[in-house]
């Protein structure tokens, strides 16, 4: 059974508290998504490491439940000194 990118966003949005996560079905098939993910807890980390932060916020159901996700993570812009 497919996962529902509703489900996708809350996984993700639960692993990133604070965090901006958008969320696309890019084949309209329920298979395939995009997922944007900008949160403060990458700021530092390599993009391999973000990635694994994601997929261990799948917990399990990447490969499985959820055949294939684009990822882009970002790191929030530093506030400017006041």
């Amino acid at each position: 059974m497919a996962m529902d990118g509703t489900e996708i966003e809350r996984l993700i949005r639960e692993a990133f508290p604070g965090g901006h996560v958008v969320i696309v079905d890019l084949a309209g098939d329920g298979d395939h998504f995009a997922a944007r993910i900008t949160a403060e807890q990458f700021r530092g980390l390599s993009r391999v490491r973000q990635h694994q932060m994601v997929y261990d916020a799948l917990k399990g159901r990447m490969g499985g439940e959820l055949h294939a996700l684009a990822l882009e993570t970002l790191v929030p812009p530093a506030p400017l000194p006041a």
